[in-house]
């Protein structure tokens, strides 16, 4: 029979053990340490900045002087700020709805597995976003432009005068250079989405008799609801900032219509740079950004709940 174990008397002395406390996440810290450095030198740094600007103005005499809200009440009763709003609210609603059912559509034609080539087809899709803003902004102005562009070439062939970059139509051009750089990214969002719908529901589907539209209806749509919230953020957050295209064109086409306040960041750089405001330029970016994220929250808040009632 086995002799109990004896306890050790240098143990008994010394008594009952502490509980070993936990370590504190200082590993966690050292790794996220680089990201919130870099965070706040390129995000928070410069809001603070700006918000402290935006509290002064230069002036001829007198330098810089320190105004208050005076900049905020100015901005409000500015009529080329909220024109500028009004137009890319517009383009928003009109842009948006489109990119995002043609991407969804390309989304869907992929996933059908009656497509042959789908990864080239999503990579050529997808390389229009590769295409940095500037430079699609070049092709594009050299495609359409009537001065050396396609549209100048079927205006002498069929004697026609259309010019779409003429006051009217620029912002509807606009509009094909963004869908056009933007749908494949979009596309590829709701196709992720359709890949992480599980399986079985398509074979239950088939074996209830369910044809291909019954499907996208019943299972793929509904699949969608959330990356479609995300989607619609983002663009909503991307037409808010339009700059490139309305900073290039006037360069490249005559009679644009593109004003110095085409677009609230438009105006904001032309006012920083142009005329010397960088205090009215400061706070008309952060105006412009509560408004973003107010519109961006909004929608969220009411995508989230219409996804999660099934609607």
């Amino acid at each position: 029979m086995a002799q109990a174990r004896q306890p050790d008397a240098a143990a008994l002395a010394r008594g009952p053990r502490k509980p070993r406390r936990p370590r504190r996440p200082q590993a966690g810290l050292a790794f996220i340490a680089p990201f919130a450095a870099l965070f706040a030198l390129v995000f928070i740094v410069p809001i603070l900045y700006a918000a402290y600007l935006s509290f002064f103005q230069d002036k001829l005499v007198g330098g810089t002087t320190f105004v208050g809200l005076d900049n905020y009440t100015k901005l409000v009763r500015d009529p080329q700020f909220w024109d500028g709003v009004a137009r890319v609210a517009r383009f928003t609603l009109v842009q948006v709805p489109i990119m995002l059912v043609l991407s969804m559509a390309l989304a869907l034609a992929l996933d059908s597995m009656r497509l042959h080539g789908t990864k080239f087809l999503r990579v050529t899709i997808f390389l229009p976003y590769a295409v940095p803003a500037i430079v699609s902004t070049l092709m594009w102005g050299f495609l359409l432009g009537v001065k050396y562009g396609l549209f100048g070439s079927l205006n002498k062939a069929l004697g026609t005068d259309f010019d779409p970059f003429s006051p009217g139509t620029t912002l509807i051009s606009i509009g094909v250079m963004v869908t056009w750089a933007f749908t494949g990214f979009n596309m590829l969002i709701f196709y992720a989405a359709l890949k992480a719908v599980p399986r079985e529901l398509y074979e239950a589907a088939a074996i209830d008799g369910a044809n291909e539209l019954q499907v996208v209806r019943a299972i793929k749509l509904p699949a969608l609801r959330g990356s479609l919230v995300v989607t619609v953020i983002f663009s909503i957050i991307g037409t808010f900032q339009m700059f490139n295209e309305p900073q290039i064109l006037p360069s490249m086409v005559a009679n644009s219509g593109v004003t110095t306040f085409y677009t609230p960041n438009l105006y904001a750089y032309n006012l920083a740079f142009t005329g010397s405001q960088q205090g009215y330029a400061a706070a008309l970016a952060l105006v412009m950004a509560a408004i973003t994220i107010a519109v961006a929250y909004a929608v969220q808040i009411r995508g989230l709940r219409n996804a999660s009632s099934g609607r």
